[in-house]
């Protein structure tokens, strides 16, 4: 960005000596600016996006409302989804542990059943054995006995098993079903679009009916009693800026007026195409009526110095030197400067007479 200075009442005293015109240098209050161009934007502006892929179903807000943190926007419709949240509601009905009583009532039926014959056919056992050791009975009798008190005892580890496999498949069926219609529901809500903040709804970009995509902005809000000024400044004046350097800012929606702002931040990235960076500034006193996305341009104001010693930059020869209007060729230390006019720090004084440098 090129730089701008800015010199209040200046009054070049010149006169005529022979054929020779010469000036004299003004004592001036002079300012160094950076020039920057940029945006308005309401304070955390956004662009809402919608959250999912559908069709615009209804808009629950016009453009200018206010809206607070949580207020719907906007719905979509999708007929799937809306499938889904039933089927998931549908089996977590299914799978839900009270709907299971009968299965799990029937397991440990099954259990009761397998332990009270591994008790008879333990008990049965063990009377066989008493008489065999009495040497009454066969040992295939025993033998028989035996196996029967075995497979009645298998029988009832497994129905415990059984049981206990049940009881967790159950509870894991009804987590999951609920997890899932939990889900089901979340991306429901994700067919609803929210605001984020309390503010105002500058833009609506859908209408009813229409397909609204992730890709593109649903709406723009903001706050609307909080403006910013973005403007981007050039990587070789950023290190000059600073946070609460005055802005003097005009817009062409304000014909005639200029308005006072201060920096309130720098963003601390460059970006690499335009080699700038992003300033944000806040203004002193807001205009009125202020809209998001006018532009704007102004000057931010580096250095300010008054009862300067100023002449004209044309009369200043290879940088750091002017003639007298004796001819005498004079070294200067040089200041602020412009276009126009260049502070004379050391060198000359307010009596000088200065002439013109030939090109």
């Amino acid at each position: 960005m090129n730089k701008i200075i800015v010199i209040t009442s200046f009054i070049l005293l010149a006169s005529c000596s022979s054929n020779d015109a010469f000036i004299k240098p003004s004592v001036e209050t002079i300012s160094e600016s950076i020039y920057a161009s940029g945006t308005v934007k309401a304070a955390q502006q956004y662009d809402a996006y919608a959250m999912m892929n559908g069709v615009v179903d209804q808009w629950f807000v016009a453009e200018g409302d206010w809206v607070e943190v949580g207020t719907p926007i906007l719905s979509i419709t999708n007929e799937t989804q809306k499938l889904n949240k039933e089927n998931a509601a549908l089996l977590a009905s299914y799978s839900e542990i009270q709907s299971n009583k009968g299965k799990i009532a029937d397991a440990k039926l099954k259990v009761d059943l397998a332990k009270n014959k591994m008790l008879n056919d333990s008990m049965l056992y063990f009377r066989q054995k008493k008489l065999f050791d009495q040497e009454i009975g066969s040992q295939m009798d025993l033998e028989q006995r035996a196996l029967a008190y075995e497979n009645s005892k298998s029988l009832y580890f497994s129905s415990k098993v059984n049981l206990a496999d049940l009881e967790r498949l159950v509870a894991f069926n009804a987590a999951q079903s609920k997890k899932n219609l939990q889900i089901s529901k979340q991306i429901e809500s994700d067919y609803i679009l929210k605001s984020k903040l309390r503010g105002k709804v500058f833009a609506i970009h859908k209408k009813p009916g229409e397909i609204i995509t992730t890709q593109l902005p649903a709406a723009i809000i903001g706050s609307g009693s909080d403006f910013i000024l973005e403007m981007q400044v050039d990587e070789n004046d950023i290190l000059k800026v600073k946070i609460g350097s005055e802005v003097s800012v005009i817009m062409d929606s304000y014909k005639g007026k200029e308005f006072e702002a201060r920096v309130s931040k720098v963003i601390p990235i460059m970006n690499e195409k335009t080699k700038t960076f992003k300033i944000e500034a806040v203004f002193q006193k807001l205009p009125e009526n202020i809209y998001p996305n006018l532009s704007f341009e102004a000057n931010i104001l580096l250095r300010k110095k008054e009862h300067a010693l100023v002449i004209p930059r044309s009369y200043l020869l290879n940088g750091s030197f002017v003639l007298l209007s004796s001819g005498e060729k004079v070294k200067v230390k040089t200041g602020l400067m412009d276009y126009e006019k260049v502070e004379i720090v050391s060198g000359i004084n307010k009596s000088s007479e200065l002439i013109m440098p030939e090109e």
